[in-house]
């Protein structure tokens, strides 16, 4: 028979036992969206628990899902400090990009340290210069196209519409005619990212407008360039203030085309992070006026 103490003492010999299955987990599941990163990692990684996985070694934030522990970094905007030891590198050039990156560490308290110790290092990377095109005025209409490709998602949320007026609180409804009695009518554009940080700025950097879809197409007319204005008509309300960019022009046609054709605006814009960089042209009035008057001479109406 046994007494009491040793029926506690012969429990406390008894190994404890695990609450989840140790898995030798060595991968991340990242998911990189235009307002928020989604980390996800296999549960009970070499054993260890989700209350012992910690975000950037700051956050033990983490979620139990179904086979796995998630990790979310809710807001790319951090205050005073990253969130749960975000980090953000700008890298510069052609193909300018941002990249975030973070980790989930194990960090166990106890005096010993039994698991195989944790580290998973992950990373976004969001592409910063878009195309966006669309159809501004004809008897037909198209979606909206982002035609560069990106490793981050923010082309998802960049969209182009017509407005009724200078107050861009209206878009105009599909499609957007305009008789021949109206040409020369002014066209009022918005460029917006939908769902970003508010530390991310649009802006926009040269726009054209064709006679067809293509925006690599040789008949076309100017009418920003470098930020400033490149036809006299044209007027920048808005650039690199706020995730909205506007502006307008006065309507046209192109030459010797059919009466009735579509009128394509193609537009350059990038993602800016105003956190570490100036997002705001670099163009005062005087340099804006000189390359307006360089601009028409190099790009003649057809």
């Amino acid at each position: 028979h046994l007494t009491m103490a040793s029926f506690v003492a012969l429990l406390l010999s008894l190994p404890v036992a695990l609450t989840c299955a140790p898995q030798k987990a060595d991968y991340v599941v990242v998911s990189c969206f235009p307002n928020a990163i989604i980390a996800n990692v296999p549960e009970c990684p070499y054993g260890w628990e989700i209350d012992q996985l910690s975000l950037g070694g700051v956050c033990y934030t983490g979620i139990h899902s179904p086979g796995y522990y998630r990790f979310i970094i809710p807001d790319l905007t951090p205050r005073n400090h990253s969130y749960c030891g975000t980090q953000s590198e700008y890298m510069p050039g052609k193909d300018a990009k941002y990249i975030f990156y973070n980790s989930i560490v194990s960090n166990d308290t106890s005096l010993t340290v039994r698991n195989q110790p944790v580290n998973y290092t992950f990373s976004c990377v969001y592409r910063a210069a878009y195309l966006v095109n669309n159809a501004v005025f004809s008897q037909r209409v198209a979606t909206v196209y982002v035609n560069n490709g990106s490793l981050g998602t923010f082309r998802s949320q960049l969209s182009m519409n017509v407005f009724t007026n200078s107050k861009f609180l209206y878009a105009k409804d599909a499609p957007y005619v305009i008789d021949t009695s109206e040409i020369g009518s002014e066209v009022f554009i918005g460029i917006e990212a939908k769902g970003l940080s508010n530390r991310f700025k649009v802006v926009i950097n040269n726009c054209w407008a064709t006679p067809t879809p293509y925006s690599t197409d040789r008949k076309r007319w100017s009418l920003i360039i470098n930020s400033c204005p490149a036809d006299y008509t044209v007027t920048i309300f808005d650039n690199a203030k706020d995730s909205r960019s506007t502006f307008k022009f006065n309507s046209f046609r192109f030459q010797r085309l059919e009466k009735v054709s579509t009128v394509w605006l193609h537009c350059e814009v990038h993602i800016c992070d105003a956190e570490r960089l100036v997002c705001q042209p670099v163009s005062t009035l005087q340099i804006c006026n000189h390359k307006h008057e360089i601009t028409l001479i190099i790009f003649p109406l057809l």
